[in-house]
């Protein structure tokens, strides 16, 4: 509690001592010794800065620190996934070299400052792949970097201190635009990142910068492209712009160069041979380029540990094989591949091709993205050229020799248009190689009319997305059922440790079948359905599904009413044309009716507290608020509605609003985009509006 009372009752410095605590034996002494740190009243320390960062920092490791503070100078506002970071980290040398690989430890100093509470997981990604950082901790680690390096956020840079100081590194994420002339006065930088415009002419180059490891450039970039190769020591390179469609050709003289990242430059069209002359190579990303072969001879690149974008051609004896290009079989010998995405695997001739890539033998092989060119429109239909028996059946055996190997944890398949999943991903359990499958995602399946029966009877399964598979009708008791030595046990749980199912776009799906005495998704904590036909939910799901905290309905045709979940807190329900009631959600929080004309009934909602309700198409606030208490109401609705309600205890609304805490109503003119709103107060009694009762949009009042 001492410790708690140093912390000046702020929340963020209360999680970071804690995550200082959980480092440490928990005993007095130990504990004693913190609470008595001089760090908690160091000199110096800027007035908005919090001492519990500074103990923090001070605790952690030489290689932490630098690590921690190389994070904060990624600009705020740009999110890049933990490879990303460690990648950079690894470059800088700021990654010990020992018996574990380097991309391993280095995810081991990511998790570290993720538990001390440094870096914070981003809710809208899994398994802390990307982070943020808080402002104050941001700040206090550019405080602790000012000598070495300079970030320049959302104001103009500081000229002044690029003149009179030299940093090792510079992030710029300015309004401004940058001038090159400027920057060439840094000539010790060992990192550049820009997310800003800059400032270029034909004879600018890169030669000043002889010791850089680390550039990031995020905007016009064309004018700079021969002269890459002068950065001799270059270890990272991440270029995202559409102003340039190739490398240099004499790329291969960038001997250090470990990681390529050109995803997000979509004009590029073709790799420089010479890029098979970097044998340190670990990292490669082409991803969304419009890169669609690689140099043959790509087989001798054996450090690459991360290959995005890959794109498959036909085998080496393929007919339409043209010359130099890099066929699927010369993945063989990287050995250390941990993340692999193929793409237009329609591409490949024979499936023997598929086969000799050797996926299963990939020891380290933890991500796979198998990826074909969709067939679907975008309503979600197959579009309307046909495939061919013989295409259908060719993707289907180039798939099956696909094998992943036992240590896959994430697995994607993308335009996949065959009638049935791969073989290993369908009984017996005994020969699956995905027993260690945390997160699986299945997209644009044309053909595909049944969901994998083996699905759950992983035992590490964490979140399924199914997304656009429109000849899937039903999903039936196969998806549910146990399997116990070649037998259905429906007494065993199935989806054991499943806490995320997302179905979206199943547009044709309109019967799901699990009845109560099948237990499964026991830890089952978010669900989601989005554009299908279902008329109904499963008995099976309400009955065992008590984890369920976050239910999300969207786009559900079909669908009258919703009972029955005891546990769910959150509920979103949007465009729903159908619904007609919910009922019986007994610790229910939080509710969103977005776009359900027909919703009339709610009930038995004993702990709602906060409800959203929007349609511009209703004429009158819905008879049930008058039945529910909640605290909050908010409501976006159309200008004669929210006049109606303006009228406040004079109209014919008032009796469905009083009793409520707090009542904010909203609605556009849909002319010059003015707010009209109303908000309400029960106690202590406010009523305020900007709308007289009698008005239209054109004659607006600001009287309260």
């Amino acid at each position: 509690m001492e410790i708690i009372g140093k912390c000046d009752g702020l929340p963020l410095a209360i999680k970071v001592v804690g995550g200082l605590l959980c480092r440490r034996d928990r005993n007095h002494g130990v504990w004693s010794e913190i609470l008595s740190n001089s760090t908690w009243s160091v000199d110096g320390m800027p007035q908005d800065l919090n001492y519990v960062l500074h103990l923090s920092y001070e605790d952690l490791s030489p290689h932490l620190k630098q690590c921690f503070l190389h994070y904060s100078l990624i600009p705020k506002n740009v999110v890049l996934g933990s490879d990303t970071i460690i990648g950079m980290w690894i470059s800088e040398g700021l990654v010990l070299q020992c018996t574990k690989g380097l991309e391993e430890l280095g995810e081991d100093y990511f998790k570290e400052l993720i538990v001390r509470n440094l870096l914070e997981p981003s809710i809208k990604y899994v398994d802390q792949w990307h982070c943020t950082m808080h402002d104050v901790v941001r700040s206090f680690a550019h405080y602790m970097a000012r000598d070495e390096a300079l970030v320049a956020q959302g104001r103009q840079i500081d000229i002044s201190n690029l003149r009179s100081q030299k940093f090792y590194r510079l992030s710029i994420e300015t309004d401004d635009e940058v001038e090159w002339n400027l920057l060439k006065e840094q000539m010790s930088l060992r990192m550049l990142i820009s997310v800003s415009d800059i400032k270029l002419r034909p004879s600018d180059s890169f030669g000043i910068f002889s010791s850089l490891r680390i550039l990031y450039i995020a905007s016009h970039f064309l004018p700079l492209v021969d002269s890459l190769c002068q950065l001799k020591h270059l270890r990272y390179l991440s270029l995202a712009t559409d102003d340039i469609s190739r490398l240099p050709d004499d790329i291969g003289k960038m001997k250090f160069l470990m990681y390529i990242d050109i995803n997000a430059c979509g004009n590029l069209v073709q790799l420089p041979k010479s890029i098979l002359k970097l044998r340190q190579l670990r990292y490669l990303s082409l991803g969304d380029t419009h890169i669609n072969v690689i140099p043959e001879g790509f087989r001798i690149l054996s450090s690459i540990r991360k290959l995005y974008g890959f794109p498959a051609q036909m085998g080496t004896s393929g007919v339409s094989r043209k010359e130099n290009w890099c066929s699927l079989e010369e993945l063989e010998c990287p050995s250390e591949l941990r993340d692999l995405e193929l793409n237009c695997l329609e591409n490949i001739s024979a499936s023997s091709y598929a086969a000799k890539a050797s996926l299963c033998t990939k020891e380290h092989l933890i991500y796979l993205n198998l990826r074909c060119t969709s067939r679907l429109g975008d309503d979600g239909l197959l579009k309307e050229e046909g495939l061919s028996e013989m295409e259908q059946r060719l993707v289907e055996e180039v798939f099956n020799e696909l094998c992943p190997p036992r240590c896959l944890c994430n697995l994607e398949i993308f335009g996949y248009f065959g009638c049935s999943l791969p073989n290993w991903m369908m009984f017996p359990i005994s020969r699956t190689p995905l027993m260690s499958l945390r997160y699986l995602f299945l997209v644009d399946l044309a053909r595909c009319t049944q969901l994998p029966d083996i699905l759950s009877q992983l035992p590490h399964l964490f979140i399924i997305q199914i997304d656009r598979a429109p000849a899937i009708k039903r999903v039936g008791s196969e998806f549910l059922l146990c399997h116990d030595h070649g037998h259905h046990s429906p007494m065993a749980k199935a989806f054991p440790r499943l806490q995320k199912l997302l179905f979206v776009g199943m547009v044709e799906w309109e019967e799901w079948e699990w009845e109560e005495q099948v237990q499964a998704m026991v830890v089952l904590e978010e669900l989601l359905l989005w554009r299908c036909k279902l008329r109904c939910l499963p008995p099976g799901l309400a009955f065992h599904a008590r984890a369920l905290k976050k239910l999300g309905i969207h786009e559900v045709q079909n669908l009258n009413s919703l009972d029955n979940f005891a546990c769910v807190v959150e509920l979103n329900m949007y465009g729903n044309p159908d619904l007609q009631r919910i009922s019986n959600f007994p610790k229910l929080w939080n509710l969103d009716i977005v776009f359900c004309p027909k919703m009339e009934v709610l009930e038995n909602v004993p702990e709602l507290r906060s409800l959203t309700l929007e349609d511009y198409s209703i004429e009158t606030l819905p008879g049930y608020l008058q039945q529910v208490s909640m605290r909050n109401l908010f409501v976006d609705c159309s200008f004669e509605l929210l006049s109606s309600i303006a009228m406040g205890d004079t109209g014919p609304e008032w009796n469905k609003i009083s009793h409520i805490q707090q009542v904010k109503a909203n609605a556009d003119d849909g002319y010059d985009e003015t707010m009209w709103y109303i908000s309400y107060t029960r106690d202590p009694y406010s009523f305020e509006t900007n709308v007289i009762p009698s008005s239209n949009p054109s004659e607006p009042n600001d009287e309260k």
